[in-house]
C-alpha cells in the first residue's frame, strides 16, 4: 500500500513534527510535507497554541517558493482537523489547495475530530490513507493520545541514583550524584514536558525552582506542587517566576491571597483514604486544564505512591558510576514475598550521558 518514497516522506514529517516537541502543548506536535512529482515542495510544523497547524505551515512554505498546489500529495502526522478552534479547519484548507492524496500517520484521537477530518477530505474526491508509520506518531504525542483517550496525562518519573539505585546519603544530602551533561539532558525532558510535578518533601529538603534553566526554552512548563496540607512557606524557590499550581486537600485563604500574587493557584482535591491529595483526581484535574505530560520529580515517596496508584508510565532514570550504601531510595514500594509480584518494565532505551547512563523504562 505504502511506497518507499511514502516511507520517506512521512519519515521527514516525524521529523518535523519533533521541532514542536516543546511549544506546542497543549497542542499535539505535528509535522507536515508536501510533496509534488517526487520533490517535496513545502514543509511546516505546529506552532505555539493559536497560531499556525502543520498543514497550514507547509502550504505557506509551498507558496513562497511558487509552487503549483494542485494535485500535490501531502504527509502529515495527525489526521488534519476539520472544526474551528483557535485557527480554521485545516482540511479546509487542504481542500481548498486542490491536493489530490493526503496521508496521515494516524487519526486525531480528539473527540472533536476522530476521523472527520479525514471524512471531508474524501467527500471532497481527495485519495485519503491513514496509517503510515502509526505507533511512531503516536510516541510523538503520548501525553496528548493520554489526555484524550484516557483522561489524564502521559506521567514519567525522573530519577537520579547511583548504581546501587540512592538517590541521596541517609542525612538527606543529594546535590550532585549524577554530572553536569545528565542535569542538563534532565532539563531538556523537563522543557518538553507541560508540567513538572513535585511533593512538599522535595521542597522542605531541596528547596528547588523546578524550572528550566539549563537548556534553552521558548516557554516554562507549569509547576505542580502536591502538598496536601498546604505547609509549604511562601518563601519557597519554587514561587520564583514561573506559574506554580499548589493541590492540597484544605486550602489557607490567607497564605493563598498571598501566593496568588506571585503568580501561584492553589486548588483543593479531593482526599484519599490517608488523608492525602488523590493523586488520580488531580490528574484528571491536570488533563482537564490541557496537561499532555508530567514529568515527576519528586522523593521515593510520593514516586511510591504514584506507582502504587497506577499513574505512571515511564521511568527515566538517570545512573552514576557510583556506590552510596545505606541511603534514600528511587521509589518506596512496599516489601513483596515472591518475585511473581515483582513490577516488570519495559526498556525501552539505554544512553550514555557524559559520565553517567540514562534508562528509559515503560510500566507494563
Amino acid at each position: 500500500m505504502y511506497t518507499d518514497a511514502d516511507h520517506r516522506f512521512m519519515s521527514r514529517a516525524l521529523e518535523l513534527a519533533a521541532k514542536a516537541m516543546v511549544h506546542a502543548t497543549p497542542n499535539p506536535r505535528v509535522g507536515c510535507v508536501v510533496v509534488r512529482e517526487g520533490r517535496i515542495i513545502g514543509e511546516g510544523f505546529t506552532q505555539r497554541p493559536g497560531s499556525n497547524h502543520a498543514e497550514i505551515e507547509a502550504l505557506l512554505d509551498a507558496r513562497r517558493s511558487g509552487s503549483d498546489l494542485h494535485g500535490a500529495h501531502v504527509y502529515v502526522t495527525l489526521e488534519p482537523c476539520a472544526h474551528f478552534g483557535r485557527t480554521p479547519p485545516c482540511a479546509t484548507a487542504l481542500i481548498e489547495a486542490h491536493v489530490s492524496m493526503v496521508i496521515a500517520a494516524v487519526e486525531d484521537p480528539n473527540p472533536q475530530v476522530g476521523g472527520r477530518g479525514l471524512e471531508v477530505l474524501r467527500q471532497a474526491g481527495i485519495d485519503v490513507r491513514c496509517g503510515l508509520l502509526k505507533q511512531d506518531a503516536i510516541e510523538m504525542n503520548a501525553g496528548f493520545f493520554s489526555r484524550m483517550t484516557r483522561g489524564r496525562p502521559w506521567v514519567r518519573i525522573k530519577v537520579a541514583a547511583s548504581l546501587d539505585g540512592r538517590t541521596g546519603l541517609e542525612n538527606g544530602s543529594s546535590q550532585w550524584i549524577t554530572s553536569d551533561a545528565a542535569r542538563a539532558d534532565g532539563h531538556a525532558w523537563r522543557a518538553r514536558s507541560c508540567a513538572v510535578l513535585s511533593g512538599i518533601g522535595t521542597v522542605r529538603s531541596d528547596d528547588p525552582r523546578l524550572s528550566v534553566r539549563l537548556v534553552e526554552t521558548p516557554r516554562q512548563p507549569l509547576k505542580v506542587l502536591v502538598d496536601s496540607r498546604f505547609e509549604v512557606t511562601p518563601q519557597a524557590r519554587l514561587f520564583d517566576g514561573h506559574p506554580v499550581l499548589v493541590a492540597c486537600t484544605r486550602g489557607d485563604p490567607h497564605k493563598a491571597e498571598q501566593l496568588a500574587a506571585r503568580n501561584v493557584e492553589v486548588i483543593e482535591v479531593a482526599a484519599n483514604a490517608g488523608g492525602k491529595v488523590d493523586l488520580a483526581a488531580l490528574m484528571r484535574e491536570l488533563a482537564r486544564r490541557g496537561i499532555n505530560e508530567v514529568h515527576v520529580e519528586a522523593g521515593s515517596r510520593l514516586n511510591g505512591s504514584l506507582v502504587q496508584a497506577g499513574l505512571v508510565d515511564e521511568l527515566l532514570a538517570y545512573l552514576a558510576p557510583c556506590l552510596i550504601g545505606p541511603g534514600q531510595p528511587m521509589i518506596d514500594l512496599p516489601a513483596v514475598t515472591s518475585l511473581t509480584q515483582i513490577r516488570r518494565l519495559t526498556l525501552r532505551e539505554v544512553a550514555r550521558i557524559g559520565d553517567d547512563v540514562r534508562l528509559l523504562a515503560r510500566v507494563q
